[in-house]
């Protein structure tokens, strides 16, 4: 009996107050019979800790690309394997490092090495997403075929309405279970 391999989706965790969000659709994803790595920056394993990602994605969570268990750089190696990126919660400095070319954590630099599709999910104050310079990357970033999913309008952590609030969850494994491509 032959197993089928499941596609593997690269979950890019970044600091926005709806990371803990993120544990949530990581266990909902896996659920679905799909692999997720977690690769999180600095900012935000000071709101979830790589721990819980870990236990929900039975995967070790990368969170710096300095600690590499193989000879191969470990952002290479994903790259080659997955299917696709998606990045969620995405923050305004996130998007400004994709529109940007900047790699200077394990995630920005991700993203460079991945050739397959990337989705992001923004999630920020509604000011923040509304500034032209993140109109302006998110621009790029269409262009460049990011494929966008949300932002919602509503109530954000800091009391304020309006565009800016993560799509919810449900959503997202919806826009992912559409298009999730399997490399073989």
């Amino acid at each position: 009996m032959t197993q089928t391999k499941k596609p593997l989706l690269v979950l890019g965790v970044t600091g926005s107050i709806a990371a803990y969000k993120a544990a949530d659709l990581t266990s909902k994803l896996v659920q679905k019979g799909i692999d997720v790595q977690v690769i999180m920056t600095e900012s935000a394993q000071k709101l979830v800790c790589p721990q819980t990602f870990m236990t929900l994605s039975r995967n070790p969570v990368i969170t710096s690309l300095w600690e590499m268990p193989d000879w191969q750089p470990g952002h290479i190696a994903l790259a080659i394997r997955a299917a696709a990126l998606l990045i969620a919660p995405a923050t305004a400095n996130m998007l400004a490092k994709m529109a940007h070319g900047i790699a200077d954590d394990a995630l920005s630099t991700y993203y460079l090495s991945h050739t397959g599709p990337v989705l992001v999910a923004p999630a920020m104050n509604p000011r923040m997403w509304q500034h032209p310079a993140t109109v302006d990357n998110c621009k790029l970033l269409k262009k460049r075929k990011v494929q966008f999913i949300g932002p919602e309008t509503g109530h954000v952590a800091c009391g304020e309405n309006g565009p800016g609030r993560l799509a919810e969850v449900s959503t997202i494994v919806d826009a992912i279970l559409k298009g999730i491509v399997v490399r073989g």
